[in-house]
């Protein structure tokens, strides 16, 4: 079950007008999945994405629509950070301006469905009705999975994103850190910070507004609070890169093999063309007795057009002369050939990478000691390399290869399993269990913006 968040309004207050706002980073597609709900399922407001990826906005009263608005644009990119803002007004005497939904800045104006409420209509929002943020009202289905950053509701006002994005110095739409705004008797300021799960101060759910609407949280696990965010977006791995896995879940940072003897294939959301980066992988569950080089985790190339080797979608790294992999079992594998490489892995053990895309090279660590002597900061000499190359082969993106229901948990500063200890990169980004090797950085866009070519 995904951790959703849940408070009932002692009171209504304006029904009529109100904007919500929220920051999304999605990391399931294909599923229904509501990030915002109002109601007990005869009468209700929602906003989810629908198992097609478009955006559906509605109000549901006894059997009918009261306004209804599904868009024709989808949201079916992993990596990006989608700003969101659904500004209600349905005093407004022309139908068209009574709801209005934003996407990073600008407003969506083309839709497959468009059913403008009527005037004076109230919605379930500042009701009585529970509310529900990650979740159906049923609390059983439709559960959002992704990242959340600054979630709003705005009681009485109909605003325009502009009260809580701008456009940064590099042309991005980020959020305004404390927007100004009257927030009403039912509104709220969600920032995710703490991580207990009653609805208090302390809470996962609490409500920085000073109104004191604090949600209570449901199956929040560990570290709910994530360095990801839209004013610095981290790697995932990617799901519209994928093939033969069972699973990629927890923000698209574990990988989970299939049950069969086929293999399971993934890249990463994010491929530099220059600089140098650095990542952590960690080794939870092996592959069935007959594959024990699984899982295994590389670098892949993205310069040429790669044909599917073993996969219907593509092959692993280690198929292709310019890519590379480090498996358990100590060994290396590329151009199509295993050879000795460094110590074998065990259950609990932290791969490290990094890419060296200054000098063509990746090394592999194995709980923070580089194998085969390995020296990442060498330089041209490229002491240690597991792979080096003479000349630039373009962008290149995390690999990972699994084999039955074989498990590997990805950190790339982000981490999904608890560390022991917190090292951020040169820049203060990121948190890895092992300090990056000098000159390495997380894969996060302000360090792209720096160095990523």
């Amino acid at each position: 079950m995904a951790t959703y968040l849940n408070r009932t309004p002692s009171g209504a207050s304006n029904r009529k007008t109100w904007t919500y706002s929220t920051w999304v980073k999605r990391s399931k597609l294909g599923a229904g999945s509501c990030f915002f709900q109002c109601g007990a399922g005869t009468v209700e407001f929602g906003a989810y994405f629908m198992a097609n990826d478009t955006l559906e906005v509605y109000e549901y009263d006894s059997g009918s629509f009261r306004f209804q608005y599904k868009t024709d644009q989808v949201f079916r990119d992993p990596s990006a950070w989608y700003h969101i803002v659904i500004a209600c007004d349905t005093t407004q005497g022309s139908a068209g301006d009574r709801v209005k939904i934003y996407l990073n800045g600008s407003q969506i104006t083309s839709f497959s469905t468009a059913t403008n409420p009527s005037q004076d209509q109230n919605t379930s929002v500042n009701s009585t009705l529970p509310n529900v943020i990650g979740a159906f009202h049923s609390l059983s289905s439709g559960f959002y999975l992704g990242y959340m950053a600054q979630t709003i509701l705005v009681d009485g006002t109909a605003l325009t994103p502009s009260t809580f994005g701008s456009t940064n110095a590099n042309g991005i739409w980020v959020p305004n850190t404390s927007p100004s705004v009257t927030y009403g008797t039912n509104g709220f300021k969600l920032d995710f910070a703490g991580t207990g799960t009653a609805a208090n101060a302390s809470g996962f759910g609490a409500d920085s507004s000073g109104n004191g609407n604090h949600f209570a949280s449901n199956s929040l696990g560990t570290n709910p609070s994530t360095t990801d965010t839209c004013q610095n977006n981290f790697a995932t791995l990617n799901p519209l890169s994928t093939s033969s896995f069972t699973s990629l879940s927890k923000g698209i940072l574990v990988a989970t093999g299939n049950t069969s003897a086929n293999n399971g294939h993934t890249l990463g959301t994010m491929a530099p063309s220059a600089g140098k980066w650095y990542w952590e992988a960690k080794y939870v569950t092996a592959a069935g007795s007959t594959a024990s080089n699984y899982p295994n985790v590389g670098v892949y190339p993205m310069k040429f057009s790669r044909q599917p080797l073993n996969g219907p979608n593509f092959a692993e790294a280690g198929y292709y002369s310019d890519g590379c992999e480090y498996r358990p079992d100590g060994s290396k594998f590329r151009n199509n050939s295993t050879s000795g490489y460094g110590t074998a892995w065990s259950t609990g053990d932290i791969i490290g990478v990094a890419l060296d895309m200054e000098n063509y090279a990746v090394y592999f660590s194995r709980n923070g000691t580089f194998q085969d002597s390995g020296d990442p900061t060498s330089g041209a000499s490229k002491t240690g390399a597991a792979q080096s190359w003479s000349a630039a082969e373009g962008a290149y993106a995390v690999s990972c290869s699994s084999y039955h229901d074989s498990v590997m948990q990805f950190n790339f500063g982000n981490p999904v399993y608890t560390i022991a200890s917190g090292n951020a990169d040169a820049n203060g980004y990121g948190s890895f269990e092992y300090a990056p090797p000098s000159g390495y950085y997380a894969l996060c866009t302000k360090n792209l913006a720096l160095y990523g070519g």
